[in-house]
């Protein structure tokens, strides 16, 4: 009805093993490198003796139908004598000939118009003029000769300049691609392999000047990977064309994540808009629903089945059945009648192209508008949300945009996410036949779906090209996937163990820990965040915050830190507390993972809820009140404070549970601190915690010159400078520049300014001190160790020991214990002084000495002392 349907004649890329042209946006993504040969081809000028027009070409079968030669009306041409013949070509591209040459003759393109010369090969007599060089301004100086070989037949620009000039048509390829029986020497062979031997009669006749190989992009069936030809064929198009500027302005509101792809790869190709070729030759399909009158020509299109039922009977005369099959070749069968000259209008037979039928999708799977009309058009159009890989933007995208501007003048989305391929791990594209695919079923049998889905959200952003490697993989089960597993079973574990059922308490108010106020801020902080990045379709971002929020919140801290909490053997209101904190911390975690890990955390929230589905509820909302920054920000530092006296520790290569005597910690962190102190205490295993005003009472300042700076600032006087630095305190020179204040070094009567990149600074630590920094906070750890010092190490090695036998026998997390030992006096000791301590960590009752080691005991090396412990359960009658 808007009359943008036509027939038109045209130059389309061309399937001959589908049998089908396609849409400029199907060939876009097609395109791969490929070789081809590129020849140059001498064309013998009619009348003048062993001369010759120089043309370049890819397609050497097109050659088969050439009838006309185009050079551009406005460059430069000359002819030289090369090899004992004279041939015509650009002065711009005099660079292809190899070898010496002699300019004999110059002209302007448009003085060679109309110029003859004889036929290249003579299967197809014309009857039109033919043969002679024309004029077109689309020829370029930036490859071949400057002369541009033309087929109409097999080119859009060699079809529009045949039009103007009226060259015949000559097109003895058939619709399998092949060349028919004119053409003798090679009929029945597919055009693309017949570039060989086409190439070889050239060079025996004496009309190759030279052929290379070139690797160039070359457009591909998207569908079965066969060469496209373009061809000459009769097809139906929309006029897209008409609506580009619309396309355009509505492109400009959709929200394209990320930007530039919209901005440039989808906005330049709209800049680019040419009317879409909406037919396909194939059986099977969408029919084209066009019915055109054999006498008069006009066209009719019907709009619903009951329309075609009324305007439409069989071919033999009965009516159209109401459950009419909508697909060939049961809707051939069905005639109607031209409404002008009463003709029986016969279906065209094409089908539609299936990106029609993609883009139609908004709309049809709503039955717009047969149904949901009022529905669609107040809250269903335009799509909130669309993703597809970027070679869509030629695709989907595409034909989405341009269908709902034609029918509904907006696009039918709003947002679009665009991702971009899997490549292996060295970024190479993947191919079996390069050996580096990876089946993806076979991954998610070994690792689980949930673990791929989050892994290649973490590994990089969807529209960044992902790097796949399994190790990474690997490191997402082992880090996130297990860390999550883990705490979720320490919850389950321990509530079994008290019964604890969280559904009862929910509406109770219990009187939570300072830590327990931390996690659930840190919660609500996560939330917040992952609601911005979502809105933002980050998603990477998004699993990245819930992955660190669940490793080192809490996991590393908050359970870490809770432990002795629910160890508690009465079920204590402050136990309560901690129970409830971690149970809803597991559900809020598993809401908000639920998009990206559905069956994990589908299986945490059942299990703990006992409701339905965690994709039947609502996505988490933070609380404002909740999220105390003061807070956060202190633990913050706390646990950075921590990180550092861990670090130091590995530094110096002492274990854990070896206890030190004291760590040094900034003074103007004395508040905190102390509100935090036995924490601080318990995670670096210290007896005290020190506060410093200055750093340098741990470090000593090395100062040497930077001779790279140095040499060119001070020239002669370098050697003395760097000689006086030598005997020179270096922590005074270190706190003045830190100061921001000048250093000045004074020698032989002159004075020298020193700065930061004049000097190489390193930091040696005092004696029986490990110092560490970072981000403006530091530690100093006292590594000294006292007898007192290295019984307490003894007493957590051992404890450390008993747990891991108790585990290795499988008892029971409650199960009371006696412990029996061998071992030399010094080791006995420890467990005389510290049998308190450890009766309390590993829940023994009694400990019992064994003078000599029985056959059930285990070796043990305990910091180079050798003892044996055995255990058993102490079962109280």
């Amino acid at each position: 009805k808007k009359g943008l349907i036509y027939k038109g004649h045209k130059i389309v890329p061309y399937c001959p093993s589908c049998g089908t042209p396609l849409s400029s946006h199907e060939v876009a993504q097609g395109y791969k490198d490929t070789e081809d040969p590129s020849i140059y081809v001498k064309f013998k000028a009619a009348g003048e003796k062993d001369t010759y027009f120089l043309a370049w070409t890819t397609t050497p079968w097109t050659l088969i139908s050439n009838v006309a030669l185009v050079v551009h009306p406005n460059a430069r041409y000359v002819k030289v004598k090369h090899n004992d013949e004279n041939l015509i070509l650009a002065e711009a591209r005099l660079n292809v000939l190899d070898g010496e040459f002699e300019l004999l003759e110059t002209y302007l393109g448009k003085d060679l118009e109309h110029k003859n010369y004889e036929q290249l090969f003579p299967y197809v007599v014309p009857k039109e003029k033919a043969f002679y060089i024309a004029l077109a301004d689309y020829v370029t100086m930036d490859d071949g000769t400057g002369i541009v070989h033309t087929a109409p037949a097999f080119g859009q620009d060699d079809y529009d300049t045949g039009k103007k000039y009226g060259f015949p048509f000559i097109q003895p390829v058939d619709d399998a691609g092949k060349f028919t029986a004119v053409i003798k020497d090679w009929a029945g062979e597919f055009v693309k392999d017949a570039d060989k031997s086409i190439i070889r009669n050239l060079k025996d006749r004496n009309l190759l000047y030279k052929r290379v190989q070139i690797t160039h992009s070359y457009p591909f069936c998207w569908r079965c990977d066969s060469h496209l030809l373009y061809y000459a064929r009769s097809s139906w198009y929309i006029k897209t064309s008409d609506y580009k500027d619309q396309m355009i302005e509505n492109n400009k509101k959709i929200n394209w994540y990320p930007p530039f792809v919209g901005q440039k790869r989808f906005g330049e190709w709209l800049e680019n808009n040419v009317d879409w070729a909406i037919s396909r030759d194939r059986f099977w399909g969408t029919p084209l629903n066009i019915w055109v009158c054999p006498e008069c020509k006009s066209l009719e299109s019907v709009g619903s089945i009951s329309e075609l039922r009324k305007k439409g009977k069989l071919k033999d005369g009965s009516s159209v059945p109401e459950d009419i099959e909508l697909h060939r070749p049961y809707v051939d069968d069905i005639v109607l009648s031209c409404p002008k000259c009463q003709a029986k209008m016969i279906r065209t037979p094409e089908v539609i192209d299936c990106w029609f039928d993609s883009g139609s999708m908004p709309y049809a799977q709503w039955h717009y508008p047969f149904e949901n009309k009022e529905k669609f058009d107040s809250e269903l159009f335009p799509a909130d949300f669309i993703s597809e890989g970027i070679d869509q933007t030629r695709g989907w995208f595409y034909s989405l945009l341009a269908i709902s501007t034609i029918f509904s003048g907006k696009s039918s989305y709003k947002s679009v996410l665009v991702n971009d391929l899997i490549l292996d791990k060295n970024a190479r594209k993947m191919s079996k036949s390069k050996g580096n695919t990876v089946n993806p079923i076979e991954l998610m049998n070994h690792f689980g779906a949930d673990s791929i889905r989050w892994y290649l959200l973490a590994v990089s952003p969807p529209w960044i090209p992902t790097k796949f490697d399994e190790k990474g993989v690997t490191e997402i089960v082992n880090k996130f996937i297990g860390t999550l597993k883990n705490v979720y079973s320490f919850y389950v574990t321990y509530a079994n163990i008290d019964n604890f059922d969280a559904s009862s308490h929910e509406n109770i108010q219990l009187i939570q820990a300072e830590i327990d106020t931390w996690i659930i801020s840190r919660l609500n902080t996560l939330i917040k965040q992952v609601i911005t990045d979502c809105d933002a379709y980050d998603l990477t971002r998004c699993v990245r915050a819930i992955q660190s929020f669940v490793i080192d919140d809490l996991s590393n801290w908050y359970v870490r830190r809770c432990r002795r909490r629910y160890w508690e053997l009465n079920l204590t209101d402050d136990k309560k507390a901690a129970y409830m904190t971690l149970y809803n911390v597991l559900i809020a975690v598993s809401k908000l993972m639920a998009p990206f890990a559905p069956f994990l955390s589908e299986e945490i929230f059942t299990n703990l809820t006992g409701r339905e589905s965690v994709h039947l509820e609502d996505f988490p909302q933070f609380k404002e009140d909740l999220i105390n920054t003061k807070l956060e920000t202190e633990m913050k530092t706390v646990i950075e404070l921590v990180s550092l006296g861990r670090a130091a520790r590995n530094s110096c290569q002492i274990k854990v549970r070896q206890t030190l005597q004291a760590l040094y910690v900034p003074e103007k962190f004395c508040d905190l601190i102390k509100r935090m102190e036995e924490l601080i205490k318990e995670e670096i295993n210290v007896k005290e915690i020190k506060y410093i005003s200055k750093k340098d009472n741990f470090v000593t300042y090395e100062i040497k010159g930077n001779f790279k700076v140095m040499g060119p600032k001070f020239g002669k006087h370098v050697k003395n400078i760097v000689m006086a630095l030598s005997t020179l305190d270096g922590n005074r020179i270190v706190e003045k520049i830190h100061e921001g204040k000048d250093y000045y070094l004074d020698i032989d009567g002159r004075s020298f300014k020193l700065t930061e990149e004049d000097l190489i600074i390193s930091i040696k630590d005092r004696e029986g001190y490990v110092f560490e920094s970072s981000n403006g906070i530091y530690v100093a750890l006292d590594t000294n160790l006292t007898p007192e010092l290295i019984k307490e190490g003894f007493a957590r090695e051992l404890v450390n020991k008993i747990q891991f036998t108790r585990k290795e026998n499988q008892f029971d997390i409650m199960d009371k214990i006696k412990i029996f030992y061998s071992a030399e006096a010094e080791i006995s000791q420890v467990f005389e002084e510290f049998a308190d301590y450890i009766k309390s960590e590993t829940l023994a009752d009694i400990i019992y000495y064994v003078k000599i080691p029985e056959k059930d005991m285990t070796e043990w090396d305990i910091n180079g002392k050798v003892v044996y412990i055995s255990i058993s359960r102490n079962i109280i009658d």
